[in-house]
């Protein structure tokens, strides 16, 4: 067998946080990502010189992290210099409420102090005001150190005895050791684009680009191509093409990526994999050579000619694993597509397993890609192209991926049949052949552009886009105002016309930050209407959302009356909780389907009761599994664990503290559904207590699907009077 060419693309992107007439910056997420994620991903590949992989870096991400290499600074930076006893209680509140934002249990949990402030600080049981009391000022710094601090990547403390020492220190940490800290966060963030051109230059890496602001390329051209995947998908007010925007941000990119890396990028990753027929000839005339988008647009170009079937095999894998060639007005470029269910696996799944499998496992898969397509085309190598974000998936693995990526780097480039490629390295041997008559317009989502049109919020932001739009345009051709304001402009129209904003319009994705981002979104078209002397129309004082926060799942109504049996019942789980597979939707999305696509909880005084629903039977759609696990993040050390491969009925493992309980507890069957009932007294928990748990599905030692994905069902054990309580509320 050829080697199979493994193209691992890594995409780095951060909406752009700053306000540059304020000079605020209200998000710390890039400085943290930075020192964590981008530094770490450098690393990795640094430490494997044999490995060849592809990093795409947004511009406006670059832009911000020089910013904090030149002194620049956000609010959560500002607070944590201040000194413990100087903070006002509005600075306490603030850290109450955002020096927690990490992954409890990688990111907190490990760390004793930080845990033990964690515990103190209760999240999500008390708000920061009735917390305020319990801290100290010794706590309060320990807090502003142990955020950034856990926001720093494993290799970093490798490579750093002076920063691993610190940290092993643990707590009581002075002023000057703090500040020592933030120092050397800066220091470790001015690291990120030298290194990253220190491997383009060494030949590991190709670095690629993104449109400058990380705009929908295909809406800003037109917005009614939107309609090619959802054809009664309603308009925004105003429709017209904003072509020169999507040229400029274009053009833009690649001068500003040539200005950094010395480089003009030969690739490109369309924001959120959008692409479109009418958008090429404008990538074609900025230098760009090969693009890359999601295997359902190429199942779409080619109407079902190459698609993956419902068992999730690609039914032409010879076909999907290669380049393709696509042209406008004379304009030719080649394409690669993405292994989306490879990918997820990366990004939500491999993350539960030992390191070492789940290195193995993927590569496996890989291979057995590249005999398939040789088995259809012994000429021709296979090119399998895994790409996801390079940031967001990593603070859900225990060790923030080390171990996983470490594996991934150094059995790829030690086996045979593996050969780790940059991408324009594969095109320039092996081109694309085959070409596409019409590209379909979609994004890596669901082959559509739902996400940043479909619902009545994002049309009414393309709206207010527009609105600035026309007065910039109107005041540009006054004369009135210098090159440089105008420009200033520009840039903030743009920035506003990332797909950032979009994506957190709507029911479909959410974070506690959703009204901020909203807030940020209207700043930047206030701007320009400020830049040019005016004073911004009122409409854009108003909030854009209208929607509420959605919580991924209901909670119960009433105590439950179950019988246990596996049978769908529809009268015993109406005043259940409820979680449909899917709607924990944050900064990442996973595109392949689980096994489970809902997930029903609710109780009575004794028992926890559980159902999980799968597409058919879940008899028979579980039967690949070993076992039905739910554990627990709360109370930390409970699991239950259903074994799928005995009887269809039973009693389930209940383990306390990794103990297991012995003569049996509760009960479970698996028939059309699997329905499960624990005792509370079995499990050793109190009424009032709080619950936050997962369930996660197992074969041969290794989980195979977490439910939810991300996030936690959170619920609290009943006292003998819920329902009055309830029917009270």
């Amino acid at each position: 067998m050829q080697p199979v060419s493994l193209a691992l693309f890594w995409h780095q992107h951060q909406p752009y946080y700053p306000d540059d007439l304020t000079g605020e910056t209200l998000m710390p997420w890039v400085r943290l990502h930075a020192t964590k994620d981008y530094i770490g991903m450098a690393m990795h590949l640094q430490e494997v010189p044999e490995m060849r992989c592809t990093i795409n870096l947004v511009p406006s991400l670059l832009v911000q992290i020089q910013r904090y290499v030149d002194g620049g600074s956000d609010r959560a930076l500002d607070v944590s210099r201040v000194p413990a006893d100087g903070l006002t209680e509005e600075d306490s509140l603030y850290l109450l409420e955002q020096f927690f934002m990490a992954n409890e249990a990688t990111m907190i949990r490990p760390f004793p102090r930080y845990h033990e402030l964690w515990r103190k600080r209760g999240p999500g049981r008390e708000t920061p005001q009735h917390a305020l009391p319990r801290f100290s000022k010794q706590d309060f710094l320990d807090l502003q150190v142990w955020y950034n601090l856990t926001w720093i990547h494993e290799l970093v403390f490798e490579q750093d005895q002076e920063l691993r020492a610190f940290r092993g220190k643990g707590k009581d940490y002075t002023e000057k050791e703090k500040l020592w800290l933030l120092e050397r966060q800066r220091q470790i963030v001015a690291e990120v684009i030298p290194l990253h051109r220190k491997l383009q230059e060494g030949g590991q890496a190709e670095l690629t680009t993104t449109p400058f602001y990380h705009p929908i390329l295909p809406l800003l051209w037109d917005k009614r191509s939107a309609r090619e995947a959802m054809p009664n998908c309603p308009m925004p007010k105003y429709t017209q093409s904003y072509k020169d925007d999507a040229k400029r941000h274009l053009t833009k990119a690649v001068a500003f990526h040539k200005e950094l890396f010395g480089e003009v990028p030969r690739g490109l990753w369309p924001s959120e994999g959008s692409v479109s027929q009418d958008i090429l000839g404008a990538i074609a005339d900025a230098g760009i050579e090969w693009l890359a988008t999601d295997e359902e647009i190429l199942a779409e170009s080619t109407e079902g000619f190459v698609h993956r079937e419902s068992s999730g095999v690609i039914n032409r894998p010879e076909m999907l694993y290669r380049p393709w060639r696509v042209e406008h007005e004379g304009k030719s470029l080649q394409m690669i597509f993405r292994d989306h269910g490879l990918s997820d696996l990366i990004g939500f799944h491999y993350q539960r397993n030992d390191p070492h499998w789940a290195a193995g496992d993927l590569l496996h898969k890989v291979k057995e890609i590249g005999r398939s397509v040789e088995s259809h085309n012994p000429e021709q190598p296979a090119l399998v192209p895994i790409i996801l974000d390079g940031e967001n998936c990593w603070e859900y693995y225990p060790d923030g991926g080390v171990s996983f990526l470490r594996n991934l780097y150094q059995q790829a480039a030690r086996d045979p049949q593996i050969q780790p490629v940059r991408v324009s390295d594969h095109l320039q041997k092996h081109p694309a052949t085959k070409k596409i008559n019409r590209l379909f317009a979609g994004s890596w989502i669901n082959h559509d552009f739902y996400i940043w049109i479909g619902h009545q919020d994002d049309r009414d932001g393309w709206d207010l886009v527009h609105i600035a739009r026309e007065f910039l345009v109107r005041a540009e051709k006054t004369q009135r105002h210098s090159p440089e304001v105008i420009a200033r402009a520009w840039d903030e129209l743009m920035v506003a016309e990332g797909s950032d904003w979009f994506w957190w319009y709507g029911d479909d994705h959410n974070s506690d930050q959703d009204a901020l981002f909203d807030e940020l979104f209207r700043r930047h078209l206030k701007n320009v209407y400020t830049l040019l002397g005016e004073v911004p129309p009122s409409v854009l004082l108003k909030p854009v959302t209208r929607v509420e926060r959605r919580h991924i799942h209901t909670q119960p109504r009433s105590f439950l009356d179950v019988r246990v049996d596996g049978r769908i019942t529809f009268f015993e789980w109406l005043a259940a909780g409820h979680y449909q597979a899917g709607s924990e939707r944050g900064t990442m999305t996973m595109v392949t389907e689980g096994l489970v696509t809902d997930l029903y909880f609710g109780f009575n005084r004794e028992k926890l009761f559980l159902r999980a629903d799968t597409a058919s039977k879940a008899k028979h759609d579980l039967s690949g599994c070993g076992e039905f696990q739910v554990r627990f993040i709360e109370p930390y050390g409970t699991e239950i664990r259903v074994p799928l491969q005995a009887a269809p009925t039973g009693t389930p493992h209940v383990f306390v503290d990794g103990k297991k309980i012995t003569g049996g507890a509760g009960e479970y069957a698996v028939n059309k559904t699997l329905e499960v009932a624990v005792p509370w007294a079995a499990m050793e928990m109190k009424i009032g207590q709080q619950l936050n748990f997962a369930v996660e599905l197992v074969r041969d030692g290794e989980g195979i699907e977490r439910v939810p994905s991300e996030g936690t069902i959170d619920l609290t054990v009943p006292p003998a009077d819920f329902e009055m309580y309830n029917w009270q509320v």
